[in-house]
């Protein structure tokens, strides 16, 4: 492509609106535009970026043996009913009506019409295995979109199905998934790592997730200082390792604590350690109240308290609701004399003559043990902390940030059964179809790989996915000799099948390679006063080595490389 009349533009300056590196450089390099929160158009010299991740995606999915199709983005919301998911999806699902006041939701995800379309071919046993995929946009209405492409509103998905008749069968299907994806993201040059996550609305035998490892992100990766062990920090386990206290049980007491209502300060109050006290937390879990009790100084995993109650939704109780279960000001809630359910971690349960609120205003109660109130449930409710016991070799644990490029779930059965998937087997009985399901978001691939490829002059695209593989620059518009050795060596390039961007505009040398750099182009080929000897300059964008070059071993060299 020719930048003198193409649309083609950068940016400067840092864009004001944008919380991370790669929102940041895409915006100015010209390759996206916010249009409103975590909508983005996706511009020229991003689009070809975006069609290389596609592209790569794609043809690994062939490979596998999956067949592509696509779905509607417009769905009936009974479909998401039946399945028993409308709800779970709640408010992050874009909902509207049609002319005749029917109900429809923009596609959040599309298991349910994947089951739909299976029908049409999965009558017998024999009709099985066979997996398909589509490249679509997906559309959630989430509650903070952030980080650029990273989290947003819509956004394109591959989002493949497989069909088994058993969960042997899902095993392969599964691990052909797998590979694939490992082909994709190593094509990507990403650096990533698979670790175990939690089902979530999609519910399953398992789930894991492709975590590109990047300085931001919204997931923890888990991993251990010994092994390989690697979660996300959402399922993690907090290892039970604790001893239970021989300490004498004591009575409680009441103590009068003014002004003091954090942890902190009530360790300050009575000079001891926050590991001393047990917290309680008051949630709405699916509209109902629940006490959690944890250690001082751990907080609370929700999705392993959603998980343990097989709940829905989980949000902190407001001021009036806590101070209506616990008849104190907020700061003073306690296990002993609330007025909800108590659900305990199961490291409390080990501890004596602990400290905890009173439900009392400027009060709380001293050697309380678990004889002295009531729990429902006790199980591993607590976030893990990094330096906590590794669950695999009991080394310690570290903490990465992640971004999850891709997911695979082990479905089973789950949505055959809501949706009536069925075969018949061999012994002519009605069975429900064995399901996988596996998606990767593109845009969040070419975010991350601008999260982990860049440098202080922008970004440092990889050559499988970068726009153009080679720029051209003119360094005098003016100067006939060096235009027409351009323009050749363009033509004789592109003829050998180079994606080559020629900047033949009418503006300083210096702000062309800026922009060059900028935009992450892999080679640049400067075309200057060098030329009168038939030499031009070749510059690695990664490593900033500069060579001189003739143009015969310019394209001898690009014919290596690319």
């Amino acid at each position: 492509m020719k930048l003198k009349n193409s649309f083609f533009y950068t940016m400067r300056e840092d864009a004001k609106d944008e919380d991370s590196r790669s929102g940041n450089l895409l915006v100015r390099a010209g390759m996206i535009k916010k249009t409103s929160s975590g909508i983005y158009m996706i511009m020229p010299m991003g689009k070809r970026v975006l069609s290389k991740v596609e592209n790569i995606v794609r043809e690994e999915m062939d490979k596998s043996g999956a067949q592509e199709l696509l779905m509607p983005a417009l769905i009936l919301e009974d479909v998401y009913e039946k399945s028993g998911r409308r709800e779970a999806f709640g408010s992050n699902m874009f909902a509207l009506k049609d002319r005749y006041q029917k109900n429809y939701v923009l596609g959040p995800t599309h298991e349910e019409l994947f089951a739909v379309a299976a029908m049409m071919k999965g009558r017998s046993y024999k009709d099985f295995p066979y997996n398909l995929y589509q490249i679509q946009t997906k559309y959630r209405d989430e509650t903070r979109p952030r980080y650029g492409l990273i989290r947003v509103r819509e956004f394109i998905m591959k989002d493949a199905y497989s069909f088994d008749v058993d969960l042997e069968g899902l095993d392969v299907s599964y691990q052909k998934m797998y590979r694939a994806y490992c082909n994709s993201f190593d094509r990507m040059d990403l650096n990533y790592k698979i670790v175990k996550a939690d089902t979530g609305a999609m519910g399953g035998l398992l789930s894991e997730e492709f975590q590109a490892i990047t300085n931001i992100g919204e997931d923890i990766v888990v991993g251990c200082e010994n092994c390989d062990f690697s979660s996300n920090l959402e399922i993690t386990e907090v290892v039970d390792t604790a001893n239970d206290a021989t300490d004498e049980m004591l009575p409680y007491e009441m103590v009068e604590t003014p002004n003091a209502r954090t942890i902190e300060e009530v360790a300050s109050f009575f000079e001891r350690k926050v590991t001393d006290f047990v917290k309680t937390l008051v949630y709405r879990v699916d509209g109902k109240t629940v006490a959690f009790l944890l250690r001082g100084d751990r907080e609370l995993n929700e999705t392993k308290a959603l998980k343990l109650l097989g709940a829905n939704e989980l949000e902190l109780a407001d001021f009036a609701e806590v101070e209506r279960v616990t008849h104190a000001r907020v700061g003073f809630a306690g296990p002993i004399g609330i007025d909800c359910p108590v659900i305990m971690d199961r490291e409390v349960s080990h501890m004596r003559n602990f400290i905890v609120g009173a439900n009392k205003s400027d009060h709380h109660y001293v050697n309380v043990n678990l004889r002295d109130f009531t729990v429902e449930k006790i199980a591993d409710i607590a976030q893990v902390h990094e330096g906590d016991c590794c669950p695999k070799c009991g080394g310690k644990l570290k903490f990465e940030h992640g971004i999850e490029v891709g997911n695979l779930f082990k479905l089973g059965t789950k949505y055959a059964t809501t949706m009536g998937l069925q075969y018949l087997d061999k012994n002519n009985k009605l069975q429900p179809v064995v399901m996988g399901s596996y998606g990767i978001g593109l845009e969040r691939c070419m975010a991350a790989i601008v999260e982990q490829h860049n440098d202080e002059h922008g970004i440092v695209w990889p050559l499988s996915v970068a726009p153009y593989a080679v720029c051209i620059v003119i360094v005098s518009m003016k100067d006939e000799q060096q235009k027409t050795a351009a323009y050749q060596l363009y033509d004789e390039l592109t003829a050998m099948g180079v994606e080559v961007l020629l900047d033949d505009r009418d503006e300083r040398v210096g702000v062309k390679f800026k922009d060059m750099e900028l935009i992450g182009i892999p080679y640049r080929i400067t075309v200057g006063r060098g030329i009168v000897d038939g030499k031009v300059e070749f510059v690695d964008r990664k490593t900033q080595n500069k060579q001189e070059f003739s143009l015969d071993e310019c394209k001898e060299m690009l014919e290596k490389l690319i």
